[in-house]
């Protein structure tokens, strides 16, 4: 696989400086039923990084020490974790709003039978992929039978009352674009997703996000193969709008990887470009409880323009 970092070292991106911290992002380990294209992890089913019961400990005392009042949780799967419902339960006890980054599929796995049950127990919000709402378009990008196992998926959370009017379960749905075209209107593609998966499948969300897709992993490799990197960078920073840089997510989360180690965002963990404190190399979350990280500088690269390209882009989908 094409290294992308040393291509984004020309930094062209304006500097940026952290907020306050509302949440913590905790990628509990590359294991991944799929293996997506798009997937800015190069997260798979050989990958082996898990975090373990102790960090997840750290996770909380660093949780139980903060003003944070969400918890998101990714992957990978982050449902193949054996600590991941533990995790969601003492998250969940302690009042935080949690949010599973779901790839649907999951839900067919085995022992993963409960799950849709065990969410919607814990009242835990999910963010569930999904590329597109065709099947030939879903399949080209995830895999054959990928669509219909998350269709199903989808039903069996609707089952559980995920998507409903007043349930208080909020299930949301991702959209990736196919190659190199950044993301449509959000609102627009939003009806078509709710008329179309409604019309075929009964099947009923909350909000739809779009998000640009990351020159970063296995997405930028392939870009680099199809000699397609540099004029697709061209195309993220010609669309830049500064409006943008008030809302991106890395101002007000902080992303953890599977060891305990923080970065500003989960891309810059797959680019393995830590959260810059002081003088000092790497940071464990443990040595940041009680502390405020407001004002401290964000290492940014060319990368961070996939965030402010047009409408912008998120964990929480469109910026503006």
């Amino acid at each position: 696989m094409h290294a992308t970092l040393p291509l984004l070292e020309t930094l062209h991106f304006p500097a940026l400086r952290r907020g306050r911290l509302e949440t913590l992002q905790v990628n509990v380990g590359y294991r991944c039923n799929q293996s997506c294209l798009h997937c800015h992890v190069n997260a798979g089913p050989n990958r082996t990084e898990a975090m373990e019961r102790a960090t997840v400990d750290e996770v909380l005392a660093f949780l139980d020490a903060s003003a944070v009042t969400r918890l998101d949780i990714t992957g990978g799967a982050p449902e193949l974790n054996p600590n991941f419902r533990y995790l969601v339960e003492q998250a969940r006890a302690r009042g935080l709003h949690v949010i599973d980054r779901c790839n649907l599929t999951v839900l067919e796995e085995p022992g993963q039978e409960d799950l849709a049950a065990f969410l919607a127990r814990h009242r835990v919000e999910v963010v569930a992929s999904l590329p597109c709402y065709l099947e030939d378009n879903v399949d080209r990008q995830r895999g054959k039978g990928v669509y219909a196992k998350s269709v199903r998926a989808l039903q069996r959370l609707n089952r559980e009352g995920y998507g409903a009017v007043d349930s208080g379960l909020e299930l949301n749905l991702v959209y990736n674009p196919q190659g190199t075209d950044l993301p449509p209107p959000q609102c627009a593609l939003e009806n078509d997703y709710k008329r179309i998966l409604r019309e075929r499948h009964g099947v009923v969300f909350n909000r739809l996000y779009t998000l640009a897709n990351m020159p970063i992993q296995r997405f930028g490799s392939t870009l680099v193969s199809k000699g397609l990197f540099e004029e697709y960078m061209a195309r993220l920073r010609e669309a830049h709008e500064e409006r943008n840089l008030e809302g991106v997510m890395c101002r007000s989360l902080l992303s953890v990887d599977w060891r305990g180690y923080v970065y500003d965002c989960d891309f810059n963990q797959m680019l393995d470009l830590p959260l810059r404190l002081g003088g000092r190399g790497r940071t464990h979350l443990r040595e940041l409880v009680g502390r405020d990280l407001a004002g401290n500088p964000i290492v940014v690269r060319d990368h961070c323009f996939g965030c402010t390209a047009g409408q912008g882009s998120s964990c929480g989908g469109a910026l503006s």
